[in-house]
C-alpha cells in the first residue's frame, strides 16, 4: 500500500471535502462537525497540547484525527476526536500509525487519553491500538500514558 506519512496540520487540507463526503456516506457525521467547528472557530485543536494530524499515502489525504483536552475529565486527560480513515486505506496500518502519532503527541502533556466510539469495528481497532474499555459516562476507551 505504501508508506504512511503523518503530518501535523494547522489548516484543513482541501481534500478534507472528499473525505467528509465518504464519511457521511458511511453514516459518520463527525468530519462534517470537524469542518463546521473549524470554520466557526469553535474547535481548531489549538489549545496547549492539542493537535490535528493528517495521514497521507502517495500524497493523497487518506485519514485525519485530532487530539483535544477532554472537556469531561480532570486536567491530565486528552481525547482522541474525529479520527477517520478512508475505506480504501483501512487494514493497511494507516489508522494505527495515525493513532500512534496522536498518542505520542498526547504523552508530551497528558497522563491519559480517552475516546468515544459506538461501532464494533472501532472498538476492535482501538483495543488493538492498546486502549482499554472503560465505563466512563463520556468515553468508551482509555489509555494510561504515564505511571505518575
Amino acid at each position: 500500500m505504501g508508506q504512511v506519512d503523518i503530518q501535523l496540520i494547522t489548516h484543513l487540507p482541501p481534500e478534507i471535502q472528499a473525505l467528509e463526503k465518504e464519511a457521511a456516506g458511511e453514516g459518520f457525521r463527525f468530519l462534517t462537525r470537524l469542518i463546521d467547528e473549524w470554520k466557526s472557530g469553535a474547535n481548531r485543536f489549538n489549545a496547549p497540547g492539542e493537535c490535528l494530524m493528517a495521514a497521507y499515502q502517495h500524497q493523497q489525504l487518506v485519514g485525519i484525527g485530532g487530539l483535544s483536552i477532554d472537556p469531561y475529565a480532570e486536567k491530565n486527560m486528552a481525547r482522541l476526536r474525529r479520527v477517520y480513515v478512508s475505506a480504501s486505506s483501512r487494514g493497511h496500518h494507516v489508522g494505527r500509525t495515525l493513532v500512534k502519532a496522536l498518542v505520542a503527541h498526547a504523552a508530551l502533556r497528558f497522563q491519559s487519553v480517552c475516546l468515544f466510539t459506538d461501532t464494533a469495528a472501532s472498538n476492535a481497532f482501538y483495543l488493538k491500538c492498546g486502549f482499554m474499555r472503560t465505563d466512563h459516562d463520556h468515553a468508551t476507551h482509555v489509555m494510561c500514558l504515564s505511571n505518575t
